[in-house]
């Protein structure tokens, strides 16, 4: 579609549909002046809620993951449900894979990152994704396929079969091995399979899990991990995963089912863009407004900023809400304040009714930890939908995981 707006209104073009093009957009359509325009370019129509995506195996309604992004932005922000393959810093515009070229007078990169593979070509096509909801269904649906679908006689055989391999050690791979195990067994127990066949490993390339929080964490949730049944290999790097076999540098390992945590990388129409320059940690190096560096009115938030945080979904609501701010002051003419990176929280569950949540020196395990996840979900959704929607949203999410338990 494009856009064609007049040209002398201040065309603000959001390029990104997550949670930092989601803040940035409401939050300029309730201050910016009347003569701009708003308009954001997504893939999906919906805002696909991470934190929640690994409950979808076992019991997540996908409503709960998600969300129409008709139901949280104002109707003043335009959308366009595209594929952006260019963005030209010089002509001042994005193209889509529709062919569309969207102009722009301020523009805000919000396209977040993309699964890394590290050279490993064969994990493209044999690992499972776990970084939107159609790979959490494709993973779910496998995981219930693996049972329905077994007429092995040997247990041998069997013990395969059922052997679940995580890679990567870090929130999402914790999140994924702790819930992996019960929901394993459960469905072992209704297909009438020995549970004891099934068998979860976590493998992470650094000396302990969650390398980016305190060490009495990661023993903590190791603990927990190997409590609930989950076998914990450190220090253990992929080198090749080919059919049914996982090859470490040290050990090979008989599995159907990789699942793959381990990496992100910038988007590679960011990696592409002439005029960015790039951080030590291969994300677009920032100013003290969050510009792009070397360019003037492109901001960079979420997942692409060289920032001491990015890369979180608490980052990039509080980047959007930065550059909105900054956005509108400069369109009022008012004093423009420097970015100040905000320190971030962590929130992990690991297996059912547990979790780990820390907040500088704060920190807390076990059920209240669980439930503080719970509460953080209930007040994003609280914020961004209105009562109808919001209430909504959980009453279908609780149908559906009554019918899921049942």
């Amino acid at each position: 579609m494009g856009n064609n707006i007049p040209r002398k209104m201040n065309r603000i073009l959001i390029l990104g549909g997550g949670f930092g093009g989601v803040a940035t957009a409401r939050k300029l359509a309730k201050d910016m002046p009347e003569n701009s325009s708003i308009q954001m370019v997504s893939m999906k129509n919906y805002l696909e809620y991470y934190p929640a995506l690994y409950r979808m195996i076992t019991s997540s309604s996908p409503i709960e993951v998600c969300v129409p992004l008709y139901e949280m932005l104002p109707e003043r922000v335009a959308v366009d449900i595209d594929e952006i393959i260019e963005i030209d810093v010089v002509e001042k515009h994005a193209i889509g894979k529709s062919g569309s070229k969207y102009f722009y007078d301020t523009l805000i990169v919000a396209m977040g990152s993309e699964t890394a593979y590290f050279g490993i070509e064969s994990l493209k096509t044999m690992a499972l994704g776990f970084r939107s909801a159609s790979e959490a269904i494709k993973l779910k649906n496998h995981l219930a396929h693996l049972f329905a679908s077994h007429s092995h006689q040997d247990k041998n055989e069997l013990v395969s079969h059922y052997h679940i391999v995580v890679v990567g050690g870090g929130p999402t791979g914790v999140e994924v091995a702790g819930d992996m195990v019960a929901h394993m067994r459960s469905l072992a127990k209704i297909h009438q399979t020995d549970p004891s066949l099934v068998t979860v490993d976590l493998i992470e390339a650094n000396n302990r899990l969650l390398s980016m929080m305190s060490e009495d964490v990661s023993d903590r949730v190791m603990a927990r991990l190997r409590t609930l049944g989950v076998n914990i290999f450190l220090n253990r790097q992929l080198v090749k995963n080919d059919i049914e076999e996982v090859f470490l540098k040290d050990m090979t390992l008989e599995t159907k089912t990789l699942i793959w945590t381990a990496g992100t990388q910038l988007n590679s129409v960011c990696t592409n863009t002439k005029g960015f320059t790039f951080t030590d940690r291969k994300r677009i190096a920032v100013n003290e407004y969050m510009e792009a560096v070397g360019l003037s009115d492109v901001y960079i938030i979420g997942d692409a900023a060289g920032t001491k945080y990015s890369g979180l979904a608490q980052t990039a609501i509080y980047d959007g809400k930065y550059v909105a701010k900054t956005v509108v002051g400069k369109a009022k003419n008012k004093k423009i304040e420097k970015y100040k990176e905000k320190p971030v929280a962590f929130s992990i569950p690991v297996g059912d009714s547990w979790g780990a949540f820390k907040m500088g020196k704060f920190t807390i395990y076990g059920y209240p930890a669980y439930m503080i996840r719970h509460a953080i979900d209930f007040i994003y959704f609280s914020q961004v939908l209105s009562f109808k929607n919001f209430i909504s949203l959980f009453l279908e999410g609780f149908k559906y995981r009554k019918v899921s338990e049942e």
